[in-house]
């Protein structure tokens, strides 16, 4: 399963998101990646997020930035972003991505409600990721309006840190709902 996560410049969340990801799942097959709706060409990592992430035990000094192309959303299963401007942006460069592409915060909270409710179907992480975006118009209603996840580019650190916490606590509700057995090893 193919994941993609996309922020604004792909320098300080959805690398977060690109590298931190996988390790919430012990399903070998994810394969994450991030761009930039904006994003900046060939960057390395804000040095916020890099230190975030080496508290986590994730080198990231050979992460470089790119922006978002048709090509590369079309060739995820999976396209997560921080804002509803960013989801906006992604379905505009791209509509056939659509019903796949969501705000992170509303898709932990599409897959808690199809694990509460017992929609969630299939035996492998990727099985279940379909079954709750094939639900998450239908449940759509039922659901809390999700928060972005606010940009901490040029902010001071506690914003980084906020947006690695609500980052990390959004991928422990994802795995505990797809991998109900072993969601919480990760956090």
């Amino acid at each position: 399963m193919k994941v993609l996560f996309v922020c604004t410049g792909n320098i300080c969340r959805s690398p977060m998101g690109e590298l931190l990801f996988p390790l919430f799942f012990h399903d070998d097959s994810i394969v994450s990646d991030s761009a930039g709706v904006q994003g900046l060409h060939n960057s390395p990592i804000d040095p916020a997020s890099a230190l975030l992430l080496a508290q986590d035990g994730i080198d990231s000094r050979a992460f470089r930035s790119k922006r978002l192309t048709p090509q590369l959303a079309m060739s995820n299963d999976l396209i997560l972003c921080f804002t509803e401007r960013q989801r906006r942006a992604i379905v505009t460069l791209t509509p056939r991505v659509r019903s796949r592409t969501f705000l992170l915060q509303d898709f932990a909270n599409i897959c808690a409600y199809c694990e509460q409710k017992d929609l969630l179907k299939g035996t492998t992480v990727s099985e279940r990721v379909e079954s709750a975006m094939h639900y998450a118009s239908i449940i759509r209603l039922a659901l809390p309006e999700a928060q972005d996840i606010v940009d901490p580019y040029r902010k001071d650190f506690n914003a980084f840190q906020a947006a690695h916490e609500q980052i990390g606590t959004a991928f422990a509700t994802i795995a505990s709902a797809i991998e109900p057995a072993k969601g919480a090893h990760a956090h």
